[in-house]
């Protein structure tokens, strides 16, 4: 899915912040941790139709906090940007989003269908503290000042100060009716992944959620409720049921006629008929 917005949601949403010492009623809660522009609104309708059970509590955080709230066990897992340390964090990239460029709507830019890295050489290039891009060397001329986030940084785009290249999402996160954004090609993309706690195996309310964002079926899922159905024996007198081959319609065969009409008697004498084989009348006594 690279090289394309791949976003489950073509539009950004707001999910309140949910304090993961303070889950809803119930049970416990799965809690998933996500980072600005990540929308995880598809999958959490899955999960609230597959575990209505299991409450999931959504915890709002920024690229600076998503890993130390993992680590911490703030949250279960986590929609992420790589890259991920492997060391103490396991993975799974989920999908590749477009770099945009973000510009004024009057800009020179703004009348391009798609933009090059070399196209913003002249171009005051922001490059903010939480930039999610990981550039080696952003294009443009760089700022005397780097923005500390994102948001700063578009309000100076808004201003006619510079512009700004980010993942599609945070450009629709953060929309202004005085801006607009172009593709940008020939730089790098922002990959999003699910991200949780490095061990042997995951654990069940992770493996669940691993299903549902890799688009498994109920049936197919390896978390606890797939496990809880392996573990079910079929009754004896179901399995016979299912064993059981109803009868074949059809004809009925020679040996059915009884069931039918009776056979057509045969005409002539037999050897009890009463008849003579010649037939006819009665010959005369002399």
């Amino acid at each position: 899915m690279t090289g394309s917005d791949a976003s489950p949601s073509d539009s950004p949403a707001v999910f309140p912040a949910v304090s993961p010492t303070d889950p809803p009623s119930g049970s416990a809660a799965f809690r998933l941790a996500y980072v600005p522009g990540v929308t995880p609104s598809k999958w959490v309708r899955v999960w609230n139709e597959r575990l209505p059970d299991v409450p999931l509590a959504l915890l709002a955080v920024t690229p600076a906090e998503a890993f130390g709230a993992l680590r911490e066990g703030a949250a279960d897992a986590g929609l992420v940007r790589l890259p991920v340390d492997r060391d103490d964090l396991s993975a799974i990239p989920l999908y590749t989003e477009t770099t945009v460029v973000v510009v004024p709507k009057d800009h020179l830019l703004a009348a391009a269908e798609e933009v090059s890295a070399e196209d913003l050489a002249d171009e005051l290039v922001l490059h903010p503290l939480d930039d999610t891009l990981g550039w080696e060397r952003p294009p443009g001329r760089p700022a005397n000042e780097r923005p500390e986030t994102t948001a700063d940084a578009i309000e100076l785009v808004a201003a006619g100060v510079g512009v700004l290249a980010v993942p599609q999402s945070l450009a629709r996160l953060h929309h202004r009716k005085d801006l607009t954004y172009r593709t940008l090609t020939e730089v790098p993309q922002s990959r999003v992944a699910l991200s949780w706690p490095a061990a042997d195996e995951a654990p069940d309310l992770v493996e669940e959620f691993i299903g549902i964002v890799r688009g498994r079926t109920v049936n197919s899922t390896r978390g606890r409720r797939a496990e809880a159905q392996k573990g079910q024996k079929q009754p004896k007198d179901q399995k016979d049921r299912k064993s059981a081959k109803p009868a074949r319609s059809g004809k009925p065969g020679a040996g059915a006629r009884t069931a039918g009409k009776p056979a057509a008697r045969k005409s002539g004498g037999g050897a009890g008929s009463g008849r003579g084989r010649t037939g006819g009348k009665p010959r005369k006594r002399s």
